[in-house]
């Protein structure tokens, strides 16, 4: 028989209004293992209510034992993002920087139009780029394998 999960209703107390103690949070929400994706909501609801704020013992046990849960559940469901075009993460790298495709032309070292065709995909990028790239955006040169 599955026990259902006292759900945090949508005005889940803010942190002023929250019981001092483990039993009494644990009224308004039962710490136990997550096994659905509305659960895994509710119990998000519980964390952003306690998480940042000084906690006593009873509420930073109780904040502890939502997270344990959580955490397990997030590492059970977690699903493994897609890879990312290296053209479309360097893209967003430039945007990230404020850089242009000139810009990108310069920090290669090639002809002007160096940048504007490797983001078109007209020119691919060679060992020596992807080791410049690695290193002045500080990220593996993996990403743009």
């Amino acid at each position: 028989m599955k026990t259902l999960i006292p759900a945090p209703r949508a005005g889940f107390p803010r942190f002023a209004d929250l019981p001092d103690t483990y039993v009494a949070l644990c009224a308004l929400y039962l710490p136990r293992p997550i096994h659905t994706a509305a659960e895994a909501r509710s119990a998000a609801a519980v964390i952003e209510s306690l998480a940042g704020f000084p906690l006593n013992r009873g509420q930073a046990d109780y904040l502890e034992a939502v997270a344990h849960f959580a955490d397990e559940y997030d590492r059970t469901h977690a699903r493994a993002l897609p890879a990312a075009n290296p053209r479309t993460v360097l893209a967003h790298l430039l945007e990230e920087h404020d850089l242009t495709a000139a810009d990108l032309s310069r920090l290669l070292g090639g002809s002007r139009n160096l940048g504007a065709m490797i983001l078109r995909g007209e020119r691919n990028l060679t060992l020596a780029h992807i080791r410049k790239l690695a290193a002045h955006f500080r990220v593996s040169s993996e990403v743009f394998i």
